[in-house]
């Protein structure tokens, strides 16, 4: 069991959400770095091609203008020339520049070469040779020499030769250097970054760990643990949300246990009331008679509260319900013609809605039934019960209105719960406490709600709200 626990903590630390932004991160980072790494070193590259290139040209054209001054006032010698050239331009980083006559070398500056280029004697013998300018380019493993040469031949005197060139071998060991530089600060701010954010997500997906925690402790007996709320941004509403959801559960879970308790106590009477009567059952055909009665009757109840139970439950089912077009002041008609045959009282429609509505007209009128029973049971025969329908708002208001003994204020919000009976009435209810719960029920389950007004002793008014345009989930 211990390692089955380590290697699960083991598999948090390297399969967890923190781990998994760290990699992402990492990831994105070295993608990003190397992309940019990358571009930088080519723009640093295209700009020394450029710089070398400009070099090249700049010493060219300042050579020959000299060549021209030199033969406009008639000094033609080349020796001159190439020595006048070379000590008056200083060369910068990189450049050389080399002068032959008559096919040997004569001077250069500076007078030490780059090695790629000191050992390689047949470039140097054939530059030496050349009767045409030439421009070009030698490339080596560590170095990139660019050059131009133009020969210098005047009135038939010894034929020479100069050359400029620039070596970018300096310029790319710092460009190497920089690039060293540039992903070693990247990895260290990398590996710096890294850390902090692996602590900052750690607060951060603090409150998801304290939800994982708390949802694997929860059970049927203990949903009363929330978590605190922190800030305003995303996590906070999923606690917001996670705390809405064990609210819920806390209802739905105490709803469940009161009505487990309600309903065996509520079974146990018509049993033990059975059970009692059978086992004194004796052989007069009379007393068996009077027993099967009872017995009978009990039998009835208890198949009317499982009738009910049932009803509850399918009330949860989409299917529920069995839509149609319903003429409202029709429906309300067909009302009152059944709820006067559940009492004596003075019964009487007090509104009509003219309008249509999709419903399921059993379910609704099941459901209205139910409120003028209750109406009649907790009247007398000279209270009046009204029934009524109307539309506002878009939606159609049922109601049934009776004169009688009112409900107490707190009271009104616990009769709709299962097995709930008002505590006040004079009058004992022969159910079970479920018919206001099957209202309830049936009203939500058209998206329609139930209000209720009543003071002691002037009597109730139930209301069913529903829409009138049903959504298309019920269809």
């Amino acid at each position: 069991m211990a390692n089955t626990q380590n290697f699960a903590g083991w598999r948090r630390v390297f399969y967890g959400l923190r781990t998994r932004i760290i990699m992402w991160y990492v990831l994105l980072m070295t993608c990003s770095t190397t992309l940019t790494v990358f571009a930088v070193r080519q723009v640093l590259s295209v700009r020394l091609e450029e710089r070398s290139k400009q070099i090249l040209v700049q010493e060219v054209k300042e050579f020959r203008q000299l060549f021209e001054g030199y033969r406009e006032f008639g000094c033609c010698e080349v020796d001159d020339l190439f020595d006048d050239f070379l000590s008056r331009n200083i060369p910068v980083d990189g450049q050389f520049m080399l002068s032959f006559i008559n096919g040997k070398f004569y001077k250069a500056s500076p007078t030490a070469l780059p090695q790629s280029l000191a050992r390689d004697k047949r470039l140097l013998n054939r530059w030496s040779r050349l009767r045409k300018p030439e421009r070009g380019e030698k490339i080596t493993p560590n170095d990139n020499i660019r050059y131009f040469a133009l020969p210098v031949n005047i009135d038939g005197q010894k034929p020479g030769v100069f050359i400029v060139m620039h070596s970018t071998e300096s310029e790319l060991e710092k460009l190497n250097e920089v690039t060293v530089v540039m992903v070693l600060v990247t990895l260290m701010v990398l590996v710096v970054a890294s850390v902090v954010i692996w602590a900052v997500g750690g607060r951060v997906l603090r409150p998801l760990r304290l939800l994982t925690a708390t949802a694997q402790s929860i059970s049927g007996s203990n949903v009363g643990e929330r978590l605190e709320v922190q800030g305003s941004d995303d996590i906070a509403e999923l606690t917001m949300t996670f705390n809405a959801m064990l609210d819920r559960l806390e209802a739905a879970f105490t709803s469940q246990r009161n009505f487990i308790n309600d309903a065996g106590h509520e079974l146990r009477t018509p049993i033990t009331i059975i059970r009692g009567h059978l086992e004194l059952l004796g052989d007069d055909p009379e007393e068996q008679k009077e027993t099967l009665a009872i017995v009978t009757d009990e039998l009835d109840r208890m198949s009317r509260l499982v009738n009910d139970l049932l009803l509850l439950a399918k009330a949860e089912r989409p299917d529920f319900l069995n839509l149609e077009t319903v003429d409202v002041a029709l429906f309300t008609e067909e009302l009152l013609a059944k709820a006067k045959a559940l009492g004596d009282r003075y019964w009487q429609i007090e509104d009509q809605a003219f309008c249509w509505i999709v419903a399921d007209r059993q379910r609704l009128t099941q459901a209205m039934m139910n409120l003028s029973q209750n109406a009649v049971q907790h009247t007398k025969r000279e209270d009046a019960i009204f029934l009524g329908s109307t539309v506002k708002n878009n939606e159609v208001c049922f109601w049934v209105r009776d004169t009688g003994e009112g409900i107490a204020p707190k009271e009104q919000r616990r009769i709709f719960e299962r097995f709930a009976r008002v505590t006040n009435s004079r009058r004992r209810s022969e159910g079970y406490g479920l018919g206001l719960a099957i209202v309830r029920a049936i009203v939500e389950a058209h998206e329609g709600r139930v209000e209720l007004e009543s003071e002691l002793g002037k009597g109730a008014t139930f209301m069913l709200i529903l829409p009138i345009q049903v959504s298309s989930n019920l269809k």
